[in-house]
């Protein structure tokens, strides 16, 4: 009789064990993601913008996942050394790029150790900021036609600032010289700081900047705003007109945050990261603080992302073969 019932016990006990494997086959990719701690990775320093708003995401999302989100700098190489280590992890889910705009424009100006569109599935983009064209208040001009017409009555002689060689505002000051046949000689600077500072003082009297810094200095005179460059105006400064107002369509481009996952990953875990990112950057707090940044909360589609980064990889790389930069 022990026997008998030790052999239905044994029965029984690989009857479940066999409808466990097959549920756990059966059962979706990603379905119980996440299930362990995940890595947000930047490829740049502490304490830039794309640092800040990491923290911010890993806070909530290990607010509402209810597991921890860290966040973990890789810097070197302008971002590419990250982006490059990201590529080459298992796709899980459990590591995911957080970049910036320098991600899509780098593969314009050398060759770069990962692939921008085979390497990763895109989540979304984040969040966008627009740039700024400014220039200094002793300059007579007051609107982007002005200033084209006094580059052409002098070629050659004026100058721009921007945060260096590379950067979203030098390419937006390409773009501009580009469109409009303008001979102004490009002052990279290390960092929009520096770049602001320089045409505050005259030096470089135009500049393409990042918003938020150049923001005081124009409510405060030091700068004169002739346009937002992107798509709309922005609320800290709501008499400055976008390019578009100002007559010169086409130039609008923006500096964008973006988070990706290794190619691969099942789509599943895309899709539960971009819900959660796109909840987590439309609560009021974060909406808030990216204001504050100058930047304002996008949370695409992953389809919508994937087309964006085609869209500028190739925007990019014709901006930059066009005006032959070399890094």
């Amino acid at each position: 009789m022990k026997a008998v019932f030790r052999a239905a016990l044994a029965a029984a006990l690989m009857l479940a064990a066999n409808s466990g494997h097959a549920q756990s086959q059966n059962a979706a990719p990603g379905s119980d993601y996440p299930n362990r701690q995940v890595r947000i990775l930047l490829p740049f320093p502490p304490g830039g913008v794309a640092d800040v708003v990491g923290r911010m995401l890993a806070q909530k999302l290990s607010d509402s996942t209810g597991q921890n989100f860290f966040v973990e700098n890789r810097p070197g190489a302008a971002g590419n050394i990250g982006a490059a280590l990201v590529q080459s992890l298992p796709p899980d889910g459990y590591t995911i790029l957080l970049t910036s705009s320098s991600f899509l424009i780098n593969p314009g100006l050398q060759k770069v150790p990962y692939d921008a569109v085979g390497g990763f599935e895109p989540i979304t983009i984040i969040s966008a900021s627009p740039s700024i064209l400014a220039i200094h208040p002793g300059q007579p001009v007051n609107s982007v036609k002005d200033l084209i017409d006094m580059v052409k009555k002098a070629p050659g002689t004026h100058s721009y600032a921007s945060a260096g060689v590379g950067s979203t505002p030098h390419l937006q000051g390409e773009m501009f010289k580009q469109a409009y046949g303008l001979d102004i000689v490009h002052v990279p600077f290390a960092g929009g700081g520096p770049a602001l500072q320089s045409a505050v003082a005259g030096h470089t009297p135009i500049v393409f900047a990042a918003l938020p810094p150049a923001i005081p200095l124009v409510k405060a005179g030091t700068l004169r705003a002739l346009a937002i460059v992107g798509p709309k105006r922005v609320s800290a400064l709501p008499d400055v007109p976008t390019m578009t107002e100002a007559g010169l369509p086409g130039q609008e481009t923006e500096t964008i945050l973006l988070a990706l996952a290794p190619a691969g990953t099942p789509k599943p875990i895309v899709d539960k990261l971009q819900q959660e990112i796109v909840k987590a950057v439309n609560t009021p707090e974060v909406v808030q603080k990216l204001d504050a940044l100058g930047f304002s909360p996008l949370g695409t589609t992953p389809a919508e992302a994937a087309k964006r980064i085609k869209s500028e990889l190739d925007l990019w790389a014709k901006v930059i073969k066009d005006a032959k930069i070399q890094q």
